[in-house]
C-alpha cells in the first residue's frame, strides 16, 4: 500500500507583505482573464497538475476573501466544497481548514488516484451566516488533476494490447484471409447487387442499427451497470464499429446471402468514417469523458481495400477461370472455420494482459451485445417483410461488430494503462460475438442434420 504523498501544490499561506502593500481592508481579490478570484491551488499560475496513479496525497487550495461586516457586526464564515468531476481518475477523500490565520485562509483536500487520465476539479467557496445559511460566493472548473501511470504498471505490463496489430497469429492467418475473401468474390452474384441498387432497404437497416441503435443501447446499458466511464465509452465505440469480414463468413455458414453481407460491409465501413467520429463525440460528452478520440481513419482505409480488393479478385476469377472458381469455392468452408478458430486463439492471445483484472459487470454487459445485435437485425428485417436469407444478414452484420477497430480507437485515445482498462469493452465483446456465434453454426449444422428433410432454408 502506498503512503501518503507529500503535499503536491505548496504555496505561502502566511500572509506575505505584498498582500499587505496592497491594503488588505479594501482589496479581497485578484484580477484573472478579467475576474476577480479569490480561490487558487498553488499561486495560480498553473491550471493541471500532475499526479501519480494509484496514491493518495492532499492538495492544498488558499482563499483571499473577507466578507464585509452584517449587521450586528457578524461576518459570513467561509469554506470550500471540492468535487471530483472524474471520480474513476480522482476521488476527494475529505476537505479539512487547515487553521491557518492572516489575511489568506487554506484547506487542505484529501485525494485518492485510480486509473490514469484527466479529472476536472470543482471548487466552490461558500459563506455560512450564524444560522449556516449558505451561499457560493465563487464557482471554478477550471483546475484539472493530469493523472499519471505509475512506473510499476509501466514495468507490470510494458506491452498492454497496444502492438495487437503485430501478433504473430494475425500474420499467420493473412494468407488464408486473403485467400478466403477471394473465395467469397466467387460467391458474389451481379443480379443480386443490381437488386440493391433498386431496394436498399437491408443495407439502410444495418446502417440504422449499427451506428443509431447499436450505440444507444451500449451507453444505456452502462450507466445501467455503473460502468466507469472509461470502459462505457469503449463498449459505445464498440458498439459503433461496423461489422468485419466476419459477417459475410457467418452469412455463408448460415444460409445468409453473401453478395448482400459483402455489400454491407463495405458500405457500413464507408459510413464508420462519418458516424464514428459523431458517436464519439456525442456519447463522449454524455458520460463526461474529456480526452479527444482519434478515429484511426488509415486503419478503415486498409480495411475497406483488404475486403475490396480480394472480392473483386474472386469476382474476376470467377468470370475469367471458372475451373479456379470451383477450386476457391472448395476451400470456403474449411478455411471459414480455421479462421473463427484462430480469432477465438488470438483474441485471448492478445487480452492476456487484462483477463486477470477484467470486471465481472463488464463480461455480462459484454455477452449481451451480439445477442441483442442479432435479435434487432432479425426483429428490424422482419417488419420490414425481407427474404429469410436477408433477415438472417441484416441479423449477423448489426450483431457482429469490429472490435479490432474499437480496441485501435482506445490504443490511439488514452494513455497505456487507461487504454488497457477501456479496451476491457471491445476484448470482451469479441469474445463473445466470436464464442456464440460459433454456437449458433454448431446449432444450425447440427439442426440441417436432424431436422426435417423438407427443410430448405439453409
Amino acid at each position: 500500500m502506498r503512503t501518503l504523498l507529500a503535499v503536491c501544490c505548496l504555496f505561502s499561506v502566511t500572509g506575505g507583505t505584498d498582500l499587505a502593500d496592497e491594503g488588505y481592508g479594501n482589496w479581497t481579490a485578484q484580477v484573472d482573464d478579467g475576474q476577480r478570484r479569490y480561490i487558487n491551488i498553488g499561486d495560480g499560475a498553473s491550471r493541471e497538475f500532475d499526479f501519480p496513479e494509484n496514491t493518495k496525497g492532499v492538495i492544498v487550495i488558499s482563499s483571499r476573501y473577507r466578507s464585509a461586516p452584517r449587521k450586528g457586526g457578524e461576518s459570513w464564515r467561509q469554506t470550500v466544497n471540492v468535487k471530483s468531476l472524474d471520480t474513476d481518475v480522482l476521488t476527494i477523500l475529505n476537505v479539512s481548514d487547515s487553521g491557518s490565520v492572516g489575511p489568506v485562509k487554506s484547506y487542505v483536500i484529501s485525494i485518492r488516484s485510480g486509473l490514469a487520465g484527466t479529472a476536472p476539479l470543482l471548487i466552490q467557496l461558500v459563506g455560512l451566516d450564524k444560522d449556516s445559511n449558505r451561499e457560493i460566493i465563487e464557482e471554478r472548473k477550471d483546475y484539472i488533476i493530469r493523472v499519471a501511470p505509475s512506473d510499476d504498471a509501466v514495468l507490470m505490463n510494458p506491452g498492454g494490447l497496444s502492438h495487437f496489430s503485430e501478433n504473430p497469429v494475425l500474420f499467420a492467418l493473412l494468407p488464408l484471409i486473403f485467400i478466403n475473401k477471394c473465395a467469397f468474390g466467387c460467391k458474389v452474384e451481379i443480379d443480386v447487387l443490381r437488386g440493391l441498387l433498386r431496394q436498399p432497404h437491408a443495407v439502410l437497416l444495418g446502417i440504422a442499427g449499427q451506428f443509431v441503435v447499436m450505440p444507444l443501447y451500449a451507453y444505456a446499458l452502462s450507466r445501467l451497470a455503473a460502468l466507469p466511464k472509461a470502459l462505457s465509452l469503449g463498449l459505445v465505440i464498440t458498439c459503433s464499429a461496423p461489422g468485419g469480414g466476419g459477417g459475410y463468413l457467418y452469412s455463408l455458414l448460415l444460409g445468409g446471402d453473401v453478395t448482400l453481407a459483402i455489400s454491407m460491409t463495405l458500405i457500413s465501413t464507408v459510413v464508420a468514417t462519418g458516424m464514428m467520429p459523431l458517436s464519439s463525440t456525442i456519447y463522449g460528452r454524455l458520460l463526461n469523458v474529456h480526452e479527444t478520440l482519434h478515429v484511426p481513419f488509415v486503419k478503415i482505409l486498409i480495411t475497406l481495400l483488404f475486403i475490396a480488393i480480394p472480392i473483386s479478385t474472386g469476382m474476376a476469377i470467377k468470370c475469367k477461370l471458372p475451373s479456379v472458381s470451383r477450386v476457391l469455392l472448395g476451400f470456403i468452408r474449411p478455411f471459414s472455420f480455421i479462421l473463427i478458430v484462430g480469432g477465438i486463439f488470438m483474441a485471448y492471445q492478445m487480452g492476456s494482459s487484462i483477463l486477470a483484472n477484467v470486471r465481472p459487470q463488464i463480461i455480462a454487459v459484454g455477452v449481451t451485445v451480439p445477442l441483442f445485435g442479432l435479435v434487432l437485425g432479425y426483429l428490424l428485417a422482419s417488419v420490414c417483410r425481407l427474404s429469410l436469407p436477408h433477415r438472417k444478414t441484416v441479423s449477423i452484420e448489426i450483431g457482429v461488430q469490429n472490435s479490432l477497430l474499437a480496441l485501435a480507437v482506445m490504443q490511439l485515445s488514452f494513455r497505456r494503462t487507461e487504454a488497457d482498462f477501456a479496451s476491457q469493452a471491445p476484448f470482451i465483446v469479441a469474445l463473445s460475438s466470436t464464442s456464440e456465434m460459433l454456437l449458433v453454426v454448431v446449432v444450425h449444422c447440427v439442426y440441417r442434420k436432424l431436422g426435417p428433410s423438407s427443410q430448405t432454408d439453409v
